[in-house]
């Protein structure tokens, strides 16, 4: 069964009652209306939760008069939108100019002719909602394209994870870690969702990396070290210059992650706060899913010796002022660790853990531990 469509809501301001009740003996049998006797109060009803569809405004009223409105209204991201129409005993051609220079879509001057009002209120409430769809379409096409891009750049980090990790999860974990640590450390919600969305291609570069090397099981000499050292170079020179903000962060964190705090990283020994704040947090989580998960080239450590070894490294590998956020963000962390555990097999997506839809622990035992020896992310 179908719906009526909804009735529009046309706001009325005037400081004459009588004005207001012409309009409203025109437009009650069309529209729903509201009226306002002043410019304040037209404000805080257009500024409500149920702003109206369309305003006919007055010009001259005392304390806030049609033009100030007007102004407020056009100032005003929430309302900007809603289309304006003076209604006004001022019939000068300066008087119309400025209505429509402040914003206002028409001029009608009184006294009224009620066919007009209709035919120009009806004009503009069909343009409103022409506007209106068309802004949702740009918007839902923009997401669109947004989530393409977030899944593109998502892949390409996993395609760079598979060859070292059968499952691929761990740029799902780290994507994590890093938004969790990078909240507790008081980041925005924009510089997190950057931060979130750029992690995974930290290490793109390995696709440049032989798989002789990037898989071999034990220690690597000099020239293959040579050569992984390589890899965030390449991950930067995949990524290339972008004037996309996502973009430019994950080249960045491609390129810095394995910087370290004391100037001893590479590829260019950057130290300090010359890091970027979101290589070194990348850096972090980074180090720390990969001592707590297994490797070609090495098993699980222990959380508490993974641990251990965090704390060691603080003021050498890492940025002391991490470390607390990183602690705060631990049990956290650990509960993105098991649901994304790489026991779960390959997981499609790391969205899916805000929205509750990902497989609850299984209950299996954490992965094997031996080697205690640090190895490269």
């Amino acid at each position: 069964m179908s719906q009526e469509p909804t009735q529009s809501t046309i706001l009325l301001v005037d400081d004459v009652a009588d004005n207001i009740d012409i309009l409203n003996e025109v437009l009650s049998p069309h529209y729903r209306t509201r009226v306002a006797l002043n410019g304040e109060k037209a404000l805080k009803i257009a500024c409500s939760a149920t702003p109206p569809d369309l305003i006919l405004l007055d010009i001259m009223m005392p304390g806030l008069d049609g033009y100030q409105v007007c102004e407020q209204l056009k100032s005003n991201p929430d309302t900007r939108d809603i289309p304006v129409i003076f209604v006004s005993a001022m019939s000068e051609v300066d008087d119309e100019r400025r209505g429509l220079e402040l914003g206002a879509v028409d001029y009608i001057t009184k006294p009224i002719s009620p066919a007009i009002v209709l035919a120009r209120v009806r004009t503009h409430l069909a343009l409103y909602d022409q506007n209106r769809e068309l802004a949702r379409q740009v918007s839902a096409r923009t997401a669109e394209l947004f989530n393409t891009r977030q899944q593109i750049i998502r892949r390409l980090g996993r395609a760079a994870e598979f060859r070292d990790n059968e499952t691929g999860n761990h740029i799902i974990r780290m994507s994590h870690f890093c938004r969790l640590i990078g909240e507790e450390f008081g980041l925005g919600e924009k510089s997190l969702d950057i931060l979130y969305n750029a992690a995974p291609m930290h290490d793109v570069g390995k696709i440049g990396i032989p798989d002789h090397i990037l898989l071999k099981p034990g220690a690597l000499d000099a020239d293959e070290w040579a050569q992984i050292k390589r890899h965030p170079e390449i991950g930067a020179e995949i990524i290339g210059q972008h004037s996309d903000e996502l973009l430019q962060a994950a080249r960045t964190i491609a390129l810095c992650h394995h910087e370290k705090w004391d100037g001893s990283g590479y590829p260019r020994g950057l130290k300090g706060k010359e890091i970027p704040l979101m290589a070194r947090i990348v850096a972090l989580a980074d180090v720390f899913d990969a001592l707590t998960s297994t490797r070609p080239y090495k098993k699980a450590w222990p959380l508490e010796e993974a641990l251990g070894h965090i704390e060691a490294q603080v003021g050498i590998h890492f940025d002391p002022g991490l470390i607390g956020a990183f602690k705060r963000a631990l049990p956290q962390m650990l509960k993105i660790r098991e649901q994304f555990a790489d026991y779960h097999g390959a997981l499609e997506d790391s969205l899916a853990v805000r929205s509750g839809s990902l497989p609850e622990s299984s209950g299996q035992a954490a992965a094997p531990t031996a080697n205690k020896q640090p190895q490269p992310a």
